[in-house]
């Protein structure tokens, strides 16, 4: 190493460690170290001579130091620092080709020279390094520290493949020896990270949209109402099978009874011997009777006209779910009205609210009709038990007389 590049060296260093500020996490000594290092491998492969080595690895010192100046003309700031320490340690001679070869590392200018084409790739060189990722990290961060620049990762890698396919070449022979072949894999890595990415946050997003879903269909006033709905619809359908069930029950009891009374008591009567069991017989068949009929009453479906108009439905008058209302209308009519229902929020829970109305008048009536028919049967037995007790007891009586 020449005297100069000794000098330049320790100025360098010194210069960075007072002036450079902590964010510059990227640009900083550790950096200009590597671009040296990397244009003394550069020089080593063209067959450098000992000046132009000394120019370039003198601009490959400074080329960076305007960092201590100004974020945005750091080239020109070190064309500045560079030309200063120049004319102290009488270098002068060489302050136009090293100004040359530092403003080649500006983005946008096309270098001309081996020597400005060595400096920009090496100052690219981590484009081609195995370690390419952590220097990119390293790039973000000082982005974000220095400018205010937050880069999603998306985003981050989006640039990143951009400038590695349109914005950046290696120039000198070189160069793209050395490191054109770990930049593709580079870029291969960043295409797949990208892709990879993308789909971990298309799914985080999906989990954040069905989340939203769930809570959005827990917190909407209309899955209570739904629920209620159909709670109160489903008991109401039970309740109305407890019903039918029951007098069912009566009505087959009924039946037994009236057929083993025309089979076996009513025959007895035709002997005069027997004629005190005429009332007693005539007040149980009539009980019996009664609660059949109650029972087939409270059985007995009740269905409507089954036709509405377009009238019925615009004024909201016609319940769409009972079959009794519609099942004598065309099916493209019913469906024109179910359409129509099912756009009005209104209109579709009145209709519900109507069909658990009238459903709880029907069920009203049944148990009614139902209670009276215990009743009546209850009453039928108590009555014709007695009525038989009375008769048996006058005809024991006169028999002893």
């Amino acid at each position: 190493m020449s005297n100069l590049l000794e000098k330049v060296e320790s100025y360098v260093i010194n210069f960075l460690n007072a002036g450079l500020k902590k964010k510059f996490v990227y640009h900083n000594i550790a950096h200009t170290q590597r671009v040296v290092e990397k244009s003394k491998e550069l020089a080593e492969l063209e067959l450098l001579d000992e000046r132009d080595t000394e120019i370039l690895l003198t601009a490959a010192w400074f080329h960076d130091t305007g960092y201590t100046v100004d974020l945005n003309n750091h080239e020109e700031e070190s064309v500045k620092i560079a030309s200063e320490f120049l004319k102290k340690e009488g270098g002068e001679e060489i302050i136009d080709e090293v100004t040359r070869i530092i403003l080649a590392t500006k983005m946008g200018v096309v270098p001309n020279s081996l020597l400005e084409k060595i400096v920009r790739d090496a100052d690219c060189s981590h484009l081609g390094s195995k370690n390419y990722e952590e220097f990119s990290e390293l790039l973000r961060k000082e982005l974000e520290l220095t400018k205010g620049l937050e880069f999603s990762d998306i985003d981050w890698l989006t640039n990143n493949i951009n400038f590695l396919t349109q914005d950046h070449k290696y120039y000198s022979v070189k160069a793209i020896k050395t490191w054109e072949k770990q930049k593709g894999k580079n870029l291969a890595q960043l295409l797949k990270g990208l892709k990879k990415t993308k789909q971990e946050l298309a799914k985080i997003k999906q989990k954040k949209e069905e989340l939203a879903i769930k809570k959005n269909k827990i917190d909407l006033p209309e899955r209570g109402i739904e629920t209620m709905f159909r709670v109160a619809l489903r008991n109401h359908i039970t309740l109305s099978d407890i019903a039918d069930t029951k007098a069912n029950i009566l009505l087959s009891v009924n039946a037994i009874i009236i057929s083993m009374t025309l089979s076996t008591l009513i025959p007895k009567l035709d002997n005069p011997s027997n004629s005190y069991l005429l009332v007693p017989s005539i007040i149980f068949i009539i009980f019996t009777v009664i609660s059949i009929i109650l029972s087939i009453l409270a059985t007995r479906p009740n269905v409507t006209e089954g036709k509405f108009s377009k009238e019925d439905v615009a004024n909201k008058k016609v319940n769409l779910i009972f079959f009794g209302n519609f099942h004598k209308m065309s099916l493209p009519e019913f469906e024109w009205a179910m359409d129509e229902m099912l756009k009005d929020r209104d209109y579709l829970y009145g209709s519900l609210t109507k069909d658990l109305y009238f459903l709880g008048l029907v069920l009203n009536r049944k148990y009614s009709i139902l209670r009276t028919t215990y009743t009546v049967f209850m009453i039928g037995i108590i009555v014709s038990v007695i009525s038989f007790a009375i008769a048996f007891y006058m005809q024991s009586g006169a028999a002893a007389v």
